[in-house]
């Protein structure tokens, strides 16, 4: 669970017009916290999402904290945990089921066509060079040569942008004093 807002102010916001306004979440302390963050030299480590690890594990593991996990959603400019986080395997084939029918059909339709730049790379030390590609259309591809060029089917685009969620920063352990005594200053200041 998400413990990033618990402690935010609320606005007033009469959402239907009806004179009735509703207390909201102010969401755009977040950008102020953000701003922060992205502007000072904090020291930020890559970190692979294993599958079904949520961030309060995370930060519990980094921070011995469960509740910084705001923290993590922050450091990686996530803004809806439900669909920005990496899905496990098994909601990420409910997800596939419920858009395309099936994995099946996921894989028999094609989102898009690739032309490869640049082949990945290992060295033998152990580096890597990624590939490169660029999204073409299908009279392109199809006048690619056959080992330059890739057909991507929904169920490789999609299993492709939840690996990509997986590849998290996690902010190093020195600066979170910092940052929350930041982020509570702002948050009493925003209260009046």
């Amino acid at each position: 669970m998400s413990h990033m807002f618990d402690n935010w102010p609320t606005i007033s916001y009469d959402l239907d017009k009806k004179g009735k306004p509703l207390q909201l979440t102010n969401i755009t302390l977040r950008y102020k916290v953000y701003e922060l963050l992205s502007s000072k030299y904090a020291v930020v480590y890559e970190y692979d999402v294993v599958d079904g690890e949520k961030a309060d594990i995370i930060a519990y593991k980094y921070y011995e904290d469960a509740t910084l996990d705001w923290i993590i959603y922050l450091t990686n400019n996530i803004i809806d945990p439900q669909f920005d986080w990496p899905m496990d395997s098994q909601s990420f084939n409910r997800y596939v089921r419920a858009k395309y029918g099936s994995p099946e059909a996921a894989k028999q339709q094609i989102h898009h066509y690739e032309k490869i730049l640049r082949p990945q790379q290992i060295f033998s030390d152990g580096s890597v060079i990624a590939r490169k590609v660029v999204i073409v259309d299908k009279d392109t591809y199809d006048l690619t040569s056959p080992t330059l060029r890739e057909q991507v089917d929904n169920h490789t685009y999609e299993h492709r942008l939840n690996q990509q969620r997986s590849r998290i920063k996690i902010l190093d352990k020195r600066y979170v004093r910092d940052l929350t005594s930041t982020y509570e200053k702002l948050i009493k200041q925003s209260r009046g």
